[in-house]
């Protein structure tokens, strides 16, 4: 079995972290175990979270390339 790690540029270094930042961000809106089961709760995403994943993507060059992004990401940071 080969495993290749990928060397990312700073750029999509920094583009997959803050797609990690809004991933996170976006399942501890949907946690409901965080407060009484009955209450709604909206994911709430807050617009700076999103700015900073869309401004890294397009730094990174990767802004309208979702193919290529995700191939990255599962490079740098696959599932165990």
């Amino acid at each position: 079995m080969t495993t290749t790690t990928a060397v990312l540029t700073d750029h999509e270094r920094t583009a997959v972290q803050a797609y990690l930042r809004l991933l996170h961000t976006v399942r501890a809106g949907f946690d409901t175990a965080a407060g009484p089961a009955d209450a709604p709760r909206p994911p709430v995403v807050p617009p700076s979270v999103l700015a900073e994943a869309e401004k890294a993507l397009e730094a990174a060059g990767l802004a309208g390339n979702e193919e290529e992004f995700f191939r990255l990401l599962r490079s740098w940071c696959p599932r165990p």
